[in-house]
C-alpha cells in the first residue's frame, strides 16, 4: 500500500517527523517498507508567466522569452523547448538556483543574448522522464510561488506491507485509524454532504446466491459529463499511491477505493439491457474484460451480469460492456460487498490481479458500501455534475461480530508485563472498539471494518502494538530443566545417512509432490494423494514411493553424461488413509544404484551393480537385526528380480532391479538397482555389551547340502540357525554348484560353520 504522507495527515497529524513516524507505524506493526520524497531536491525554482516570446537573432531553434517571476521581476530566458507560448505558466530556475544532480544555474550568454535563468523540463526537475518541452503548470498559480510549495512536491511517499489479516490499512482512513491510535493525536475522518436526490431513476438489482453477495448498494446518476476533467488534487493524490488517473468518474471510484477502502465500480447505464442480477457464471459463459482479456467463465467465478450478458467478474475487473466512455450520460455506482471465499485464489487461477480484489479477497468492512456510494455520489456531482437518484441498498445475511471476552489476567500471563484494566480501555479507546467492563474483565465487540479480532489473543496483540512492544521489558525467567533419558540403541537418521554415505552413496533432496504420469508408471494401480493447488501443472499428486524423485534425478544426471551414481533421498510418502479418512505420511529411505560397481580403474575388473551390492549396503545399516529379501512381485521391479526387504520378521519394503518399462520410460542406459524402505525400520539397533575374547581357537567346519532350486538359501541358514549349539557362532553360505554331479533342477550350497568354546578346546 503506497500512500501520500501529507494527505494521511489530514486525516491524523502527529507532530512527529516523517522518520519517526514510519518507525512507530512499523513498531506497531505496519512495517513501512520504503519511504521516498516526491521529488529529489531542488531549490529557488518558482512558477513564472511567460509574457512575450520574440525569435533569437542568431539561432534558428532558439527563442527570447520575457519571464514575470513575480514580485514585479521580470527576466529575460533564453529558451529552446517547442510548446513555450505566452501566458504559459512554467517553472523557471532563477540565478542561483540549484536542480537535482547538482546543476548550479547562473546567468549566460547564449548565442549573443544574455539568459538570465533556465525554464525547466519535467525530467530537469526529476519530475518524470518526459524531456520533449517545458513543464507546463495549472493557470491558477501565481507567478513567484515557490514550486515545491505549489506542487507539493515537500511530501513523501510511504509504503506499506500490509499483512494479509489487517486489510482496513488497505485504505488512508484504515492507516490513519492506526496512526492516531499509535500515536494519540487526533483522527479527522473524512467528511462530506450527501448529494441531494432530484431523480426518480433506479436499477433493480437480483442476487441469486446471498451469501455470495450479502450486500449490493448502489445509485443512478443521471446528466453527468464525463469530460470534466479531474481535479488537480485528486488526480495527484491517485498517482501518489501507484495508480493512474483515467477520467473523472473511473477516478472518483479509484479515489474513493483509496481513501475508504471500499472499491466501487461505475457502469454506463446505456448499455445495461434490464436488471442487474449477481450470479454464478454458467458453462461455456465468456466474458471480455476491460484490458481486453477474453476468459472461458467457469461455474465458481461470481459474476455482475444483465438480463442478457455479463458485465464483469464481482469484486474484480469489469468488462467490456460496463466501462464510461466519452459519451457517458447515466452512471450506476456500485458498492458491494462480496464474501471473501467467493474472491479468494480466482485471480491467481486466472493470472491476473486488479486492486479490488486483493481487497475483496482479504476482507472489506462490510458496513461501508452505502457510505463509499454517497462519498463518490458528492464527488462526482461536484466534479461531472448530475442528479443522483434514490440509495438502493439490497443486503441478506451479513457477518455478525461476535463479542470477545478479555482478561486482564490473561493479558499479564501472555506479555509478561501487568497493565492494569484502566489503560486496557483507553487503548480499546484509542483503536474504536466498543467494549463494556465486568470488573478487570472486557466484553469487545470488534468493529465490521477489523476481520482481524476474533478470539482473545487478537485483542491482546493490538493491547501489546499500542502499549509499544519496545516498552515491553526484556526479562530472562528462571527455567528449570530436566535431562531427559534418550536410549542409546537405537540410530538417527543422521546416523542411518551417515553409513550410506560411507558406503559411497550420496544423498539427494526432491519435491514430494511428482507428476501423475510418473506415479502411473511406477504403479498403473495407485491412487495417488492429489494436490489441489499444485504449485506446477506437471507436480499434481504427492509421491507414493521416493522412487520418482530418485528416478528423475538419476535421468536428470544420465543426461549431462554421468554413467554411474548411488543416489539415496529420506523423506516422507503419502497415501490415503484406511477406508479413505485422513491420510498416511510414513518416512521412508528410498535409493538407486546405476553403473559399474566401483568407479573405473586400473586394479578391478568393471561389472554392473547388482542385486546383492546393493543388499549389501542395506545389511550394513540393519546392523545386529536379521535381514532377509524373500522374492516378491513389485510393479516397479524386473519380475523375477523383485524381493521384500525383511527385517527381525517385519516388512519393511522392497529391493530389486528397476522394470524394463521404466528404464524406458526415464531414459535409463540400464536398469538401475533401487530400494524403499522404512525409515524406522533401518533405525532400530541394540545396546553394545562386553564379550569376552576367548582363549581357545575356532573350529571351521564347510557343509554341502543338496537342496531344489525352488528352495532359497535363506530358509537352509534359518533351519541350520534353528538347530545350532550354543558354541556354534557363525552360518553363512560362501558357495553355490550347479553342474557336473548335481542332478538338474537340484543345487548345491556350500555353508560356512564357525565354532568356539570359551572355556575349553571343541573336540570332534
Amino acid at each position: 500500500m503506497k500512500f501520500s504522507e501529507h494527505w494521511l495527515r489530514t486525516l491524523c497529524n502527529p507532530p512527529i517527523a516523517t522518520a519517526a513516524l514510519a518507525d512507530a507505524m512499523t513498531m506497531a506493526g505496519l512495517e513501512v517498507e520504503n519511504v521516498e520524497p516526491v521529488a529529489p531536491p531542488f531549490a529557488n525554482v518558482v512558477v513564472a508567466r511567460i509574457d512575450s516570446i520574440r525569435a533569437h537573432p542568431d539561432a534558428d531553434r532558439l527563442r527570447v522569452c520575457d519571464v514575470d517571476t513575480g514580485n514585479g521581476e521580470r527576466l529575460q530566458i533564453v529558451c529552446g523547448a517547442p510548446n513555450a507560448v505566452a501566458g504559459m505558466r512554467v517553472a523557471c530556475a532563477r540565478e542561483g538556483a540549484t536542480l537535482p544532480g547538482g546543476l548550479a544555474i547562473r546567468r549566460a550568454s547564449m548565442r549573443g543574448v544574455e539568459s538570465q535563468g533556465m525554464l525547466c523540463s519535467a525530467r530537469e526537475l526529476g519530475l518524470a522522464d518526459d524531456a520533449s518541452g517545458l513543464l507546463e503548470l495549472p493557470s491558477q498559480f501565481a507567478p513567484g510561488t515557490p514550486l515545491r510549495e505549489a506542487l507539493d512536491l515537500d511530501d513523501s511517499l510511504l509504503t506499506l506491507k500490509v499483512t494479509p489479516n489487517r486489510a482496513d490499512c488497505l485504505s488512508l482512513l484504515g492507516i490513519a485509524r492506526d496512526v492516531a491510535a499509535i500515536t494519540g493525536a487526533p483522527l479527522v475522518e473524512p467528511s462530506w454532504t450527501n448529494a441531494r436526490v432530484e431523480s426518480a431513476a433506479t436499477q433493480r438489482v437480483t442476487i441469486d446466491d446471498p451469501a455470495a453477495c450479502p450486500r449490493f448498494a448502489s445509485r443512478v446518476i443521471e446528466g453527468v459529463n464525463a469530460n470534466a476533467p479531474t481535479p488537480r488534487w485528486m488526480r495527484e493524490r491517485i498517482e501518489r499511491s501507484g495508480l493512474r488517473p483515467i477520467s473523472a468518474i473511473v477516478d472518483v471510484t479509484n479515489y474513493v477505493m483509496l481513501e475508504l477502502g471500499q472499491p466501487l465500480h461505475a457502469y454506463d447505464r446505456r448499455q445495461l439491457a434490464g436488471d442487474i442480477v449477481v450470479r454464478f457464471a454458467r458453462q461455456g459463459e465468456q466474458l471480455t474484460l476491460l484490458n481486453g482479456d477474453v476468459l472461458k467463465l467457469s461455474p465458481d467465478l461470481l459474476l455482475v451480469c444483465d438480463a442478457g450478458k455479463p458485465l464483469g467478474l464481482a469484486g474484480i475487473m469489469g468488462g467490456e460492456h460496463s466501462g464510461i466512455g466519452v459519451d457517458t450520460t447515466d452512471v450506476l455506482l456500485e458498492g458491494a460487498f462480496w464474501n471473501p471465499a467467493t474472491i479468494q485464489g480466482r485471480m491467481r487461477a486466472l493470472g491476473f490481479a486488479s486492486d479490488a480484489g486483493f481487497r475483496f479477497e482479504r476482507g472489506v468492512d462490510f458496513a461501508l458500501g452505502p457510505r463509499a456510494v454517497e462519498r463518490a455520489t458528492q464527488l462526482i456531482v461536484d466534479i461531472c455534475g448530475g442528479r443522483a437518484g434514490p440509495m438502493s441498498d439490497a443486503k441478506a445475511a451479513l457477518p455478525v461480530r461476535t463479542p470477545v471476552l478479555l482478561r486482564t489476567a490473561r493479558v499479564e500471563k501472555l506479555l509478561g508485563i501487568a497493565i492494569d484494566a484502566a489503560a486496557i480501555a483507553r487503548i480499546f479507546a484509542r483503536l474504536g472498539l466498543s467494549f463494556e467492563r465486568r470488573g478487570d474483565d472486557f466484553i469487545v465487540t470488534p468493529p465490521s471494518f477489523r476481520f482481524d479480532l476474533a478470539i482473545e489473543e487478537d485483542l491482546v496483540e493490538e493491547i501489546a502494538r499500542i502499549h509499544g512492544y519496545d516498552a515491553i521489558p526484556a526479562v530472562i525467567g528462571h527455567h528449570s530443566q530436566q535431562i531427559l533419558a534418550d536410549p542409546e540403541g537405537p540410530r538417527s537418521v543422521g546416523d542411518v545417512k551417515s553409513r550410506l554415505c560411507a558406503r559411497g552413496w550420496q544423498e539427494v533432496v526432491t519435491f514430494s509432490f511428482v507428476s501423475a504420469e510418473s506415479e502411473r508408471a511406477i504403479d498403473p494401480a495407485a491412487s495417488p494423494v492429489v494436490v489441489q493447488n499444485p504449485i506446477a501443472s506437471h507436480l499434481g499428486v504427492m509421491r507414493s514411493t521416493m522412487l520418482p524423485g530418485l528416478l528423475g534425478v538419476l535421468a536428470a544426471n544420465v543426461a549431462q553424461g554421468i554413467r554411474r551414481a548411488r543416489l539415496f533421498e529420506h523423506g516422507r510418502v503419502f497415501a490415503h488413509g484406511q477406508d479413505g479418512a485422513g491420510f498416511l505420511q510414513p518416512l521412508r529411505i528410498g535409493g538407486a544404484a546405476l553403473g559399474t560397481v566401483v568407479p573405473e580403474q586400473w586394479g578391478t575388473r568393471s561389472r554392473p551393480v547388482d542385486f546383492y551390492d546393493v543388499k549389501a549396503d542395506l545389511a550394513a545399516l540393519v546392523g545386529d537385526a536379521r535381514l532377509e529379501t524373500p522374492a516378491a512381485a513389485h510393479s516397479a521391479l524386473h519380475p523375477g528380480r523383485s524381493a521384500s526387504v525383511v527385517i527381525d520378521g517385519v516388512t519393511a519394503g522392497f529391493i530389486g532391479e528397476l522394470h524394463p518399462r521404466l528404464v524406458r520410460h526415464f531414459e535409463l542406459p540400464s536398469p538401475p538397482v533401487v530400494f524403499d524402505v522404512d525409515a524406522a525400520a533401518l533405525q532400530g539397533g541394540t545396546l553394545a555389551h562386553l564379550v569376552v575374547v576367548p582363549k581357545t581357537p575356532v573350529v571351521r567346519r564347510d557343509l554341502a547340502v543338496v537342496v531344489d532350486e525352488t528352495v532359497s538359501a535363506q530358509a537352509v541358514l534359518a533351519a541350520a540357525a534353528s538347530a545350532k549349539a550354543p558354541f556354534v557362532g557363525e552360518i553363512s553360505i560362501f558357495d553355490v554348484y550347479r553342474g557336473t554331479g548335481i542332478a538338474s533342477g537340484r543345487k548345491s550350497l556350500a555353508i560356512l560353520v564357525l565354532m568356539q568354546d570359551t572355556a575349553r578346546t571343541l573336540t570332534d
